[in-house]
């Protein structure tokens, strides 16, 4: 995974870990909990009962999904927060997670309270318009955004969301736009298929069936490479280098959790991800298998946060 390895020279250790192969091989003691901070039924959830239904067979306890949506995924990120640091009590995080550490004020520290277990999976977005607009790549709308200021209207599926965020990570190209935030992507995907706004990012499996058939115009990818799945739809990074936006799962523990109870869940999720019924399952959803070292995502964790954080000071974002 480039998209991976690419973060791991920036830092080790979202909360530093000593290893004790002891306590992995005893670990776990009790049944695992995996907190997910968004409500049952979406892309989160599947993940993380996919998980749980694998990781109860392989550690023979049993391993349960919590749904605890609310706050912009702060509620189950603090439960996560102030668990004890046994690898009892996971969390499945998403970017939230990362824009969050640099546009609220949060009950927790991002980095210092956690550490990062390893990367899970991660799907691209697509930049996508109304083909009323006059754009077919990303050049014709940075012209053409630059030649409008704030005059052109994006839509996503909420302020601090990664499809606000990664249209917002424009403006260091010059662009300035006018945002309208929805509560989630389909009543955003709706009013730009309406023609009420004029483009957005989403992931690829809710905007292909329009852009397949003409409703919608698929301008370019916001991963760093091609998809092998579009190879046809050239990326954002083509025209502004540097330019990645990943909506992405990965798993967490409190700080402190002992290293060798990190290494055993990272082995082991990293496993269930690579079967290939896991891998065919998920692809055909748009989502990529993304299993890694703890390090490399502790890594990219930091990177993102910094990220975010700069973006958030861009456009003075501050959530409640």
């Amino acid at each position: 995974m480039g998209h991976v390895l690419a973060w791991a020279s920036v830092g080790i250790g979202i909360g530093m870990v000593s290893v004790s192969p002891g306590m992995a091989q005893s670990f776990p003691q009790k049944p695992v909990r995996i907190v997910v901070p968004f409500s049952a039924g979406g892309a989160s959830d599947i993940i993380a009962r996919t998980l749980a239904a694998e990781l109860t067979e392989i550690f023979g306890q049993n391993v349960f999904v919590d749904n605890r949506g609310g706050a912009g995924t702060v509620l189950g990120t603090e439960i996560v927060a102030r668990a004890p640091p046994d690898g009892h009590t996971l969390l499945v995080n998403t970017p939230s997670y990362t824009i969050n550490g640099g546009v609220r004020k949060l009950p927790y520290d991002s980095i210092s309270d956690f550490a990062a277990v390893g990367l899970i999976a991660v799907t691209p977005l697509m930049l996508i318009t109304h083909p009323s607009l006059p754009v077919r790549s990303v050049k014709d709308l940075i012209a053409l955004a630059k030649s409008q200021p704030g005059q052109l209207i994006y839509a996503s599926s909420g302020q601090g969301s990664p499809t606000h965020m990664g249209m917002e990570l424009l403006r260091f190209s010059g662009v300035r736009m006018t945002h309208v935030p929805y509560k989630g992507a389909a009543p955003a995907l709706t009013d730009l298929v309406g023609g009420h706004v004029q483009l957005m990012q989403t992931s690829v499996i809710v905007a292909k069936p329009h852009t397949s058939t003409g409703r919608l115009r698929a301008i370019a990818m916001t991963t760093s490479k091609r998809s092998v799945a579009l190879p046809d739809v050239p990326t954002i990074a083509e025209t502004i280098p540097g330019y990645e936006v990943l909506n992405w799962w990965g798993l967490m523990v409190p700080a402190k959790t002992p290293g060798g109870v990190i290494e055993r869940l990272n082995a082991e999720v990293a496993k269930v991800m690579s079967r290939n019924s896991n891998r065919e399952r998920f692809s055909a959803e748009g989502v990529e298998a993304a299993p890694g070292s703890s390090a490399e995502f502790s890594a990219m964790l930091r990177a993102e946060i910094a990220k975010w954080g700069k973006v958030g000071r861009e456009i003075s974002l501050k959530l409640d």
